[in-house]
Formats: C-alpha cells, structure tokens, sequence
C-alpha cells in the first residue's frame, strides 16, 4: 500500500483479511511492529533485533482476536527502538510523519500507528503504553487513545520491556470505534453513559502551564458540566517527581533485564539516546529497587484512596503540543522528563487512562485525560463517546 506518511515499517508486506460478518468487519488496522504476525519478524524498531529473530510462527492473540471479529490488518508500523522512546524518531526506519502537524514529531513509541490513524490509513492501529506510548501521540496527533488497566489484556506474543507497566492500547479518530474494540478485547459492551463524580488534577495542571490549562480550560468545563460533583485535588501528596522517580526506575531496571543479554551477544547499533538510557539504567541495581517498593506502594494506595468506584480525574495528557522535529539531545531529555510527570499518574498505579483530542494550543492538538479506577476502562470509552456528543 502507498505510504505518504513513513508510518509503516519499510519493507514489511502484510495484508491479513479479517473474518466475515464479525462485530468489526469493515474495519482495517495496523499493528506496532512489537506485536508477533506470523510469518513475518517482529522488528522492534531496530535492525539488529530484526536480524538476529526470526519470523514468528503465530500472530500475538490480540492480533488474532481482532482478525477473528472481522478487522482486517494491513501493516505493522514503526516504533521507537525496543519501545524506548516517546517522541516518536526512529534513526533507522525514519520518523513517521504527524498528519496534523506535520513540522512536528508524532509521539512515541507507538509513532507508526499514530501517524496511520491519524492521517486515515487505518481506522484503528494496536500501540503499548508502558511510560506513555499511546497517551502522548494521542495528545500530540489530535487521536482518542486508550491505555488499559494493567494486565486487562494479555501481553502474549509482544516484545515486553517492563512486564510491571507494559500494556496493549490503540488509537482511533472515532471514540465510537475506540469503544468497538474495547468491547472486542475486553470481552464486554460499552454501556450508556455513566454517572460519575469528577476530581481535577491540580499538581497535573500544574505541571503542564497556564498555557495548556486554558487550551483545556473549555473542554474540562463540559466534562465537568456532565459530572454530578467536582472538585479540585493535589493527587500526589508530596511531589510528582517522588512518583516519577520510583516508576522510572523500576521501569529502565525491568527494561535493562528484559534486553541485556541480547545486547550482550549483539552489540547493536542504537540512537545516541537510547544508548544512553540503557547505559544509565545498567547502573540500577537490585537495592536500589527495593528502596522505591514503599514510594510505590504509596502511589498504587493514594490512587486507590481517591479514586473510589465512580469517580474520574481529570489532567492534561501532556505538558504541551508536540514538539518541533529537530530538538536538542538537552530539550529532548526535558521534554521526557516533563511528560513522565504526567503519565507516571496513571503507569506507576497500572490504572486505565483514556486520552481526548479536545484542546488546541497555537492550531496544533493537545489532549484531555480521564483516569478510572482499576478495570473501570470501559466507563471511560463510554465517558469519551458522550464527551464527543
């Protein structure tokens, strides 16, 4: 198929019909080129993993689940390398091009299948989101996109960097087929609009500047006019970074065991970043782990405390638009720090978040969020259909 937007991974020739007169028969979909297809290699976004696996011999059963209800795949699309990015740029495969704002990265890791629903090459696209890989291109290509409750689906037949917060998620332009496949993957309808009582999130707000809050100012009120309550909160009770800090250093120690011994054998040629992330989480050691254990347990419990059955926050998905292609290794590291801030709310407790194309900052998107309680991720494809009217 033509590729205008370099949103699939070059070379790969994949076009598997799905079943007829199933629940998404008239769908088509592409996939992170993470997730297994059968008789085809699961690259990772990096050449020398490509040429050092071979293909793999079943498709990842969530591949297989939305074939079986009639979606029909027709590509894998580029990720960050071994999903250890989130803006987006791939130095090996080129950096998928941002429909709406194409001077602009697109987000990472899951930057192909962004980039492919975004400018209408597929109706829906499979990404992970482990530290934000399916909030943030949402936010920064205008798209709805869901992050799951942890473990709400099985990572089967993926190449996993932190089994702790990898999870599968997707992006579409419609909340209504966003809600399509969540009934297929969850197993479960979407049901009618639920009541809910609204908290919003001002240390998040907080985080991303005056400039996205009023960008979100309008679309927070209607969310906030469906509500039967709101009020403001300060989730973290001492500082972001506190949480940043414990998620980001479980995470790049599970990433450094899940590839170590591969980069061992291999030696393979990585972007100067990533390189460096897994130069500096080689010295995470295993005490310095279990010194974060309480931090984290005092998260997942603050964000059970305040987030009892009902009851939804609300935050910027991201500290601002998508950045301009072209950043400075400096800008790029703190721009990943700021977006950490945000997505460690919802990835350091492993609960649901659904991002909202709602906001725009100087024409360019920036996304609403709603985090649910655990499992709660259907109420949360409800909330963005009825937020879309």
């Amino acid at each position: 198929m033509s590729d205008p937007l370099n949103a699939f991974v070059p070379g790969s020739q994949v076009f598997i019909p799905g079943s007829a007169d199933e629940p998404l028969s008239e769908l088509s979909f592409a996939a992170k080129d993470i997730f297994d297809i059968a008789g085809h290699v699961t690259g990772g976004g990096n050449p020398d993993w490509a040429r050092t696996h071979g293909p793999a011999t079943t498709h990842a059963p969530v591949v297989q689940k939305l074939l079986d209800a009639g979606a029909t795949l027709i590509g894998k699309t580029i990720t960050d390398e071994l999903t250890r990015g989130i803006l987006g740029i791939n130095v090996h495969h080129g950096t998928p091009v941002n429909p709406v704002a194409p001077d602009r990265v697109p987000g990472g890791s899951s930057s192909g299948s962004a980039s492919a629903v975004a400018g209408g090459l597929v109706d829906f696209a499979l990404g992970s989101d482990t530290g934000g890989s399916v909030r943030i291109p949402s936010s920064f290509c205008g798209l709805y996109g869901l992050r799951p409750t942890h473990n709400r689906i099985p990572l089967e037949g993926i190449l996993e960097q932190s089994a702790s917060f990898d999870t599968i998620g997707w992006f579409a332009r419609d909340p209504s087929i966003l809600a399509r496949v969540g009934a297929v993957l969850f197993g479960s309808a979407v049901e009618a609009t639920p009541s809910f009582r609204l908290l919003v999130a001002d240390d998040a707000f907080a985080v991303a500047g005056d400039a996205v809050s009023a960008a979100l100012a309008d679309p927070l009120e209607t969310v906030r006019a469906m509500a039967e309550s709101s009020e403001a909160v300060r989730v973290c009770p001492t500082d972001l970074k506190d949480w940043r800090a414990a998620m980001g250093t479980v995470q790049s120690w599970e990433a450094t065991k899940s590839f170590a011994a591969w980069v061992d054998a291999t030696n393979p040629r990585f972007a100067y970043d990533v390189a460096q992330r897994f130069f500096d989480s080689a010295t995470i050691s295993d005490a310095d782990v279990e010194a974060v254990g309480p931090m984290r347990q005092a998260h997942c419990a603050r964000m059970a405390e305040i987030l009892a059955p009902g009851t939804v926050i609300a935050l910027p998905t991201a500290p601002g638009p998508a950045p301009l292609k072209g950043l400075s290794q400096t800008d790029m590291w703190d721009m990943r720090s700021r977006i950490s801030l945000l997505t460690c709310i919802a990835g350091g407790a492993g609960l649901p978040q659904v991002s909202l194309p709602l906001g725009m900052m100087d024409g360019v998107p920036v996304g609403l969020s709603l985090i649910g309680p655990a499992n709660a991720d259907e109420v949360l494809l409800a909330l963005a259909a009825a937020i879309r009217g």
